[in-house]
């Protein structure tokens, strides 16, 4: 493998890891904050125990998602410094707002809500949880504005070989991140869902300690049911937006060789990049169109005709993503998508017949659920930038342009086996506690009071 093979691999596997543990901070912050503020307008004591226990489950997932992401920023000078050097005036700018405003919130006021049980009053306690997880989205913000330039540049003037940055108010209003903002949050509030029902499901086939998990129970049923419709608006925003800034992501989604009016939307096809083909089609006649433009009638460009504009505007290469790979991880993310409402939608059907907990095998599809709304997360993830390829900045910056020219294989190869085996170490670990605490549930003390050197210290654990 080449340095820009190994940089691509590295990069991917260190994203991967990190991304498993995003959402679920972003979803699981949010309920923790609900159910604290129950407590507070409520003054029931079950609603304080279930934000112990999910808020213990909670801060083991963001330890491991602050871990596993701060190695990517050293990627960029590392293995991408021609990227750095191209737009780090711009990509700088949102990622530095991300550690000063976002980060500094929710490391001080998570070490807040750690040690101030019975310290803080409610109402101040409550809000500490509710600044930790308004900084974690706002962090996403940061993010995805990032992001979004490399998606859509907006905002920007090319100046010595590189995009500086003119307009920052073009940053925060750029139409990219606002299509993907609410779609990332609502994905994380679907994660966070599931991960209560999931778990709540388990100990209510085991009828263990059913008082305490049959509301959270429903918290995340509702929870996922809600933002699961919410999730697939949005991607269907999404999508309709993508036809107007990067129209070949969408053709790749949907393997369109060709621009056709009306467009069909295809549930399967044997697809021959090197032909630039398919065969053995599954599709609805007009569904494409129907999606894009509301209406069964609109064209929606191919993969050739743009291949031939993009050759006009950037010079002869190949602009054409891996179709086969984005193909199919579209089609795995919404099938993803559909098993979750399927399930859920039959969740919330027994339960409001009071028959639920009598239906083991829905129970235990529930339980099963877990690992679905992970695979939704990455698939559409990689959809998302690998159907931006060849660009690392869209039409400003190709990924073969934006590696670093000094770096080895051999350095390369040395970190990535490093990155992989420690990330590998740190995701059993993880999940272990978290499986070790979701089994044991709220049931073995919560709260112990130790003296540390003469100081009473109050440690929630």
């Amino acid at each position: 493998m080449d340095e820009l093979l190994l940089a691509r691999w590295q990069f991917g596997i260190t994203s991967t890891y990190h991304f498993l543990f995003v959402p679920l901070t972003l979803g699981l912050s949010l309920l923790v904050a609900m159910m604290e503020t129950v407590y507070v307008r409520t003054g029931n004591e079950l609603y304080k125990k279930m934000a112990k226990f999910w808020g213990k489950l909670f801060l083991i997932n963001f330890a491991l998602g602050v871990v596993t992401g701060l190695v990517q920023e050293f990627e960029f000078g590392m293995n991408w410094s021609e990227y750095s050097r191209f737009m780090g005036d711009i990509f700088g700018a949102p990622l530095a707002l991300e550690a000063l405003t976002a980060f500094y919130l929710e490391s001080t006021f998570i070490g807040i809500w750690i040690f101030g049980w019975n310290r803080l009053s409610k109402g101040l306690h409550a809000a500490a949880i509710w600044i930790v997880a308004l900084a974690s989205n706002l962090s996403a913000f940061w993010i995805l504005v990032a992001n979004s330039f490399m998606q859509a540049p907006v905002g920007y003037v090319l100046r010595n070989g590189r995009a500086e940055m003119n307009d920052f108010s073009a940053l925060l209003t750029n139409p990219y991140v606002w299509n993907q903002f609410p779609h990332t949050v609502l994905a994380g509030l679907v994660t966070g869902g599931v991960f209560v029902m999931s778990v709540s499901a388990y100990h209510l086939l085991r009828r263990s300690q059913v008082e305490f998990f049959r509301p959270s129970f429903k918290i995340g049923l509702i929870c996922t049911l809600a933002a699961s419709l919410l999730v697939a608006g949005t991607g269907h925003k999404q999508a309709q937006y993508l036809a107007e800034v990067q129209p070949m992501k969408l053709a790749a989604i949907e393997a369109l060789w060709e621009t056709a009016d009306p467009a069909p939307f295809t549930f399967f096809a044997a697809i021959d990049s090197a032909k630039q083909e398919n065969s053995g089609e599954i599709s609805i006649p007009g569904g494409l169109s129907l999606l894009v433009h509301n209406s069964l009638t609109g064209e929606v460009k191919g993969i050739k005709n743009l291949q031939q504009e993009s050759e006009k505007q950037f010079g002869s290469g190949s602009y054409v993503p891996d179709v086969p790979s984005v193909f199919w991880s579209f089609r795995v993310m919404v099938a993803a998508g559909g098993w979750l409402l399927a399930v859920t939608a039959l969740c919330a059907y027994y339960w409001r017949r009071g028959t639920l907990e009598d239906k083991p095998l829905l129970l235990k599809a529930a339980v099963a659920t877990l690992a679905v709304p992970y695979i939704a997360n990455s698939t559409g993830w990689y959809v998302a930038e690998a159907g931006r390829q060849p660009w690392i900045v869209f039409g400003l910056q190709r990924v073969e342009q934006a590696v670093s020219p000094t770096v080895s294989a051999t350095s390369i190869w040395m970190t990535l086996i490093g990155f992989t085996i420690v990330y590998g170490v740190l995701a059993v670990i993880g999940l272990y506690l978290m499986g070790k605490f979701a089994k044991q549930g709220p049931a073995a003390p919560a709260e112990t009071t130790e003296s540390v050197e003469g100081k009473g210290v109050e440690l929630w654990t």
